[in-house]
C-alpha cells in the first residue's frame, strides 16, 4: 500500500537549531548603521531587539540549543508531518516522487510560530512587556499575536492596508489572540503620517510597516520590535523545519534532488533547506538544487540589485546587503502579501551570489492555477504564498515527464490559505490581473541606494 505521511514522535522534535553561517564559503557581509553607514555593532541593535537575539544574529555557533519551554510549545504542533503527493503525481502523469512538508498545521495555520515562540521566549526572559510588528498577508502577525498571548506579552501590529482589507479574517484571528491591528501605513507614527502624507491613498508596503513598528517599538518603554523573515536569527529558528525534514526523507528511504520554496523574506523556505545545503557546501551532494520562488511584483532576487540597502521606507533599520529592488519600492497589491518585501534574507543572497540557490518568478494567475491542480488532487488549499511553490514544483515535475527522470522533488508547503479564498474566487471569476512591472519603476527605486564604498 502507499505510504502517504511520515510522522515522527514528540521525543524526535530537533534539541537544537542550525546556524550555516559557520559553513558559507562566503558568509553574509555585516549591517551598517542607518544613519551613519559604518559597521553596526550588536550594541547598536539593543533599542530594537532583546538582547538574547542579537548574540544569535552574530553566532558562529554551528548548533544552538533550543530553550526547554520553547521546545514544550514547539509541541503543541511539532513536528509536523511530511508527505508524499502521490496522488498529485498521478494526476500530472510524471515519473518524479514529490513530497512536502505540511507546516499548516501550526494554530494560526503556518511555519511562522518557529520564531514568534523563540523570540517571545527571549523576551519575557528579559522582561519585556511587548512586540511591535509588521505583517503583510497576515501570517506572521497572527503568529506573534498568538506566541505573545501564551507568554502573556501586548502585541502591536503594522498590516500593509491592502492586506488589511483583503484579508479581515487574518485580522480578527489577531484580535482573538489579543492583538492590536492597524492598517499601516497609518496616522500613529511620523513614518506612518509622512507616507500618508505624500499618497493618502497608498496601498502600503511591508517595508512601511516596517518603519511603523520600529518607531513604535522605540517610543514605547518596555517594548521592542520583532520581524518574522530576513535576518539570521529567524532563519535559525526555522530550520526546525529541515532538520525534522531530514528525519523524515530518511523514513521515506529518499534525499532530495530538488528543494522549492517561496520567498518574500526568505524565513519558510531557508528553514527547510539550510540543514540539507550543508551537504552541498561541504560537497557531499553538489548536484543538489535549492529553488527560491518569487513573486513578479517584487522580484528581488529575479530582477533587483545586489547591495546595501535600508531594510525599511524610512531607512530606521539597518542597512543590509542583500537583493533589493529599493526601499522605496511599492509594489503591485497582489495577493501574496508575504511576498511583497523589497528585500532579501543576506543568507539566501550571498547563497545567490556564490551559485549554490537559484531563483525563479512567476505571476499570480499561473501560481493559483497550479495550486488548484494541487488542492483538488491532494486536498490542501494553501496560501498564495506557498502557491508559487507549487507552481515550481509543478514546472519541475514537468519537466521528469518530459525526460522521463525520477527526480525526487520536496517542498515547504508553507501555509494554509483557509483565509485566502477571496483571491482564489478572483481567479475562478477571471478577475485576477497579472501585473508587469517595468524596469523603470525598479531603477527608480534603485536610485535612493545608500552609496557605500566597496
Amino acid at each position: 500500500m502507499t505510504q502517504y505521511k511520515y510522522i515522527l514522535e514528540e521525543k524526535d522534535l530537533p534539541t537544537h537549531w542550525y546556524n550555516v553561517i559557520p559553513d558559507m564559503k562566503t558568509p553574509p557581509p555585516p549591517y551598517r548603521h542607518p544613519a551613519t553607514l559604518d559597521l553596526l555593532g550588536p550594541d547598536d541593535l539593543a533599542p530594537i531587539f532583546p538582547q538574547a537575539l542579537i548574540e544569535q544574529e552574530v553566532s558562529q555557533e554551528r548548533l544552538i540549543e533550543i530553550p526547554d519551554e520553547v521546545q514544550d510549545i514547539l509541541k503543541m504542533w511539532r513536528p509536523s508531518p511530511l508527505y508524499r503527493a502521490s496522488r498529485w503525481e498521478k494526476v500530472l502523469d510524471t515519473p518524479a516522487k514529490i513530497y512536502y512538508k505540511w507546516e499548516g498545521v501550526s494554530p494560526p495555520g503556518s511555519h511562522k510560530p518557529n520564531t514568534a515562540v523563540a523570540q517571545c521566549y527571549y523576551a519575557k526572559e528579559e522582561g519585556l512587556e511587548g512586540f511591535a510588528t509588521e505583517t503583510g498577508a497576515g501570517q506572521w502577525g497572527s503568529a506573534l499575536c498568538f506566541a505573545t498571548q501564551i507568554f502573556g506579552m501586548k502585541c502591536k501590529v503594522f498590516m500593509v492596508t491592502i492586506s488589511y482589507h483583503q484579508k479581515p479574517y487574518r485580522r480578527i484571528a489577531m484580535e482573538t489572540w489579543g492583538g492590536t491591528v492597524v492598517p499601516s501605513p497609518s496616522s500613529e507614527t511620523k513614518a506612518g503620517r509622512d507616507i500618508l502624507a505624500v499618497d493618502p491613498e497608498t496601498s502600503g508596503s511591508l517595508g512601511i510597516a516596517i518603519s511603523e513598528a520600529i518607531e513604535y517599538a522605540v517610543t514605547h518603554d518596555g517594548w521592542k520590535y520583532s520581524l518574522g523573515s530576513v535576518v539570521n536569527f529567524v532563519l535559525l529558528h526555522q530550520t526546525v523545519v529541515g532538520l525534522e525534514a531530514m528525519k523524515q526523507m530518511e523514513m521515506a528511504g529518499d534525499y532530495p534532488d530538488i528543494l522549492i520554496g517561496c520567498v518574500g523574506g526568505g524565513s519558510n523556505f531557508a528553514g527547510l533547506f539550510l540543514p540539507f545545503i550543508k551537504d552541498k557546501l561541504d560537497g557531499t551532494k553538489p548536484a543538489l538544487r535549492v529553488i527560491n520562488v518569487e513573486s513578479t511584483a517584487c522580484p528581488s532576487l529575479t530582477r533587483g540589485l545586489y547591495a546595501y540597502d535600508w531594510g525599511d521606507t524610512a531607512k530606521t533599520g539597518p542597512v543590509v546587503k542583500m537583493h533589493t529592488v529599493g526601499h522605496g519600492f511599492i509594489p503591485a497589491p497582489v495577493h501574496a502579501g508575504g511576498l511583497r518585501y523589497h528585500g532579501m534574507s543576506p543568507i539566501i543572497c550571498r547563497l545567490l551570489e556564490d551559485r549554490f540557490v537559484e531563483a525563479r518568478a512567476y505571476h499570480q494567475n499561473t501560481v493559483f492555477e497550479a495550486a488548484q491542480s494541487f488542492a483538488r488532487a491532494e486536498g490542501f488549499i494553501v496560501a498564495p504564498e506557498t502557491a508559487h511553490a507549487i507552481k515550481a514544483v509543478y514546472d519541475e515535475a514537468m519537466a521528469c515527464k518530459e525526460s522521463g527522470e525520477s527526480k525526487v522533488i520536496l517542498f515547504n508547503n508553507s501555509g494554509h490559505g483557509h483565509f485566502d479564498l477571496e483571491a482564489y474566487d478572483s481567479y475562478h471569476l477571471k478577475r485576477l490581473p497579472d501585473f508587469e512591472l517595468e524596469d523603470t519603476k525598479i531603477q527608480k527605486a534603485l536610485e535612493e541606494l545608500p552609496q557605500i564604498p566597496e
